[in-house]
């Protein structure tokens, strides 16, 4: 009885000291069954519970930053288990308004096995952007502060990413598509590409039908503020609208040298009732800006869609993204790779 006691002493000794000389990260290499935990930190709280699997998942959060609570999606690419000591790039993807980031499901979202894929929340009207006016009943409106002083940090900090410009890029659909270029010319240092897909990316005077879809997006979801809450006025009267001015992309499209620009937008088959047909005359606006600098950029006008996959007609909508998407990642993954 003794030799046995011993015996197995002996077993439990050899399998404790072989689990401490295996190499660091080896228990890491295992997928888990559900989303991988991460620790809180640069002003984020998680709260609730994450959902989702162990490479497609979301997380909730609040901030002092913005009010609420705020769903971040983390697509992880195929192969992340398998190679504890390998990094990836991260697509910072902005959705449009009033949308979530749960709600973001492009398949084409889901295909990258060389790159991390963030949908952090930007509000049903956030416009990625730090309000003008933080006092309206809907609180705190920091997004730019959220997103570029929390979230990439708080991701950096919890996943294997390669934390450097050269390997982050931002895009974005829609209301998105304003904040990737804007976020990318407000910080340059943070991104190697920026996209838009579809985006309000002129705020300046010659759309003055996208600057009162921002007025309209703060009229219409509740609860409700007033028109000047995120830019200041709107109206071009002594100078009054000079912040739509200084956040506008058309206008300042310099501010993107040495980041890679790629613009996508249809004709919404020329019906006015569809926002396709307004930003693409948006696009247009940003694209002639990039010819007077001579910059370099990818410009996609699908028109009606009917070259353009399958699923775009050409309209402001998902399935026009979704070729967009499929486009996109495989030129982001070349780019990260060289």
């Amino acid at each position: 009885m003794r030799k046995t006691s011993r015996w197995h002493m002996v077993v439990a000794l050899t399998a404790a000291i072989v689990a401490l000389a295996a190499p660091a990260g080896t228990a890491q290499a295992a997928e888990p069954a559900g989303p991988p935990p991460l620790a809180d930190g640069f002003g984020l709280t998680q709260v609730d519970t994450a959902t989702g699997g162990p490479r497609n998942f979301y997380i909730t959060v609040t901030t002092p930053e913005v009010t609420g609570k705020h769903h971040i999606k983390i697509i992880l690419p195929s192969g992340y288990y398998d190679d504890p000591a390998r990094r990836y790039p991260v697509l910072y993807f902005l959705h449009g308004s009033p949308d979530d980031p749960i709600q973001q499901n492009y398949p084409a979202l889901t295909t990258s096995d060389q790159m991390i894929t963030v949908i952090p929340d930007g509000g049903a009207r956030g416009w990625y952007a730090n309000w003008l006016n933080q006092r309206t009943a809907a609180g705190a409106q920091n997004w730019e502060n959220f997103h570029l002083k929390q979230v990439i940090p708080f991701i950096d900090a919890n996943l294997r990413t390669i934390a450097a410009k050269k390997a982050r890029a931002v895009a974005g659909v829609s209301m998105g598509g304003f904040g990737a270029l804007h976020y990318a010319q407000v910080r340059p240092d943070l991104f190697s590409q920026t996209a838009s897909l579809s985006g309000d990316i002129d705020l300046s005077v010659r759309s003055m039908d996208l600057r009162m879809a921002v007025v309209a997006s703060l009229v219409a979801y509740e609860p409700s503020v007033d028109s000047d809450a995120v830019f200041g006025s709107p109206y071009p009267v002594f100078n009054a609208d000079w912040r739509f001015n200084e956040v506008d992309p058309a206008a300042h499209m310099n501010k993107l040298a040495g980041v890679g620009v790629t613009i996508y937008v249809g004709n919404g088959r020329g019906d006015v009732t569809d926002l396709e047909f307004w930003v693409e005359s948006a696009s247009k606006h940003v694209k002639d800006s990039m010819d007077a600098l001579r910059m370099p950029y990818y410009y996609v006008d699908y028109g009606d869609g009917s070259a353009w996959g399958t699923q775009c007609n050409g309209g402001h909508n998902a399935g026009c993204w979704e070729q967009d998407l499929r486009d996109l990642i495989p030129r982001l993954e070349r780019s990260f790779a060289a």
